[in-house]
Formats: structure tokens, sequence, C-alpha cells
């Protein structure tokens, strides 16, 4: 099955469990408000986490240097971002972790080294040449 119709039907299921066990424990009210909380938090710390990048990113061009982990942390910042915005506990765990840059290290060091294990395998090609032969009966001119 694709993945991402699993996702998508899979992080539904999990948020509508967690409303009901956190609302049963905690009440409907204090569930709304957390899930408020949160949102609110999330948005403010990733806008402070962003400009960090982006202020990592300009130091990193004047120094004639390629901001390749600024870039893949802004982005992993936007897409935090996105999940705190998205009611529900589970999302705002996933974004709240991606945002701190501790664990945004973590993470992203983890995927980069899946990427780089399969870029820097050895290629192995065969050097050669070749020639075009042509009908026998071209040659006999």
């Amino acid at each position: 099955m694709n993945t991402v119709l699993l996702t998508i039907i899979l992080v539904p299921i999990v948020e509508i469990y967690l409303f009901i066990k956190i609302g049963s424990q905690i009440g409907a009210f204090n569930t709304i408000s957390l899930i408020f909380i949160t949102a609110i938090t999330g948005v403010f710390y990733a806008r402070y986490e962003g400009l960090n990048t982006l202020r990592s990113g300009i130091n990193q061009l004047i120094k004639n240097e390629v901001p390749a982990y600024e870039i893949v942390s802004g982005a992993s910042i936007a897409f935090a971002s996105l999940l705190l915005i998205i009611p529900g506990f589970a999302t705002d765990l996933i974004g709240f972790l991606l945002i701190l840059p501790l664990t945004r290290k973590i993470i992203l060091g983890k995927f980069t080294k899946k990427f780089k294990n399969k870029s820097t395998q050895k290629k192995t090609y065969i050097d050669g040449e070749y020639e075009d032969l042509e009908d026998d009966n071209d040659r006999k001119l």
C-alpha cells in the first residue's frame, strides 16, 4: 500500500484516539485549550528557530560556503510548523521534535547518513571501446 495513503488514513485515527483518551482524563475544555496552546507556542517557537536558521544561512553565504544544512533545517522547520498548526497531540509531538535544534540535528543526521550512503556507494563501471561493424558486402568494395 502506498505510504502516503497509509499516512493519510492512520494519522487521523491516531489523533482521534488520543483526543478521546486525553479528553477523558483532563476534560474536553482542557483538551481544546491544550491544543490551542501547543499550536500558538509552536508557531512562535518555529518563527524564532526559523529566524535563527536564516541568520546562520546568511553567515554561511558570507563565508562563501553552501548553507546545505540550513536549507534542510529551514524546510524541516516549515514542516514542523505545519504539524503544529494541525490540531492533534501526535502531530504536535513530531512538530516539537523537529523544531528543537538538538532533536532536529539528530533526526536530520539520520536521514543524511541514509542518503549519503546511497550516493557514495562505489559505482562499478566497465570502460571500453566499441567499433561499429558494417555488413560484409560493404567491406568487399
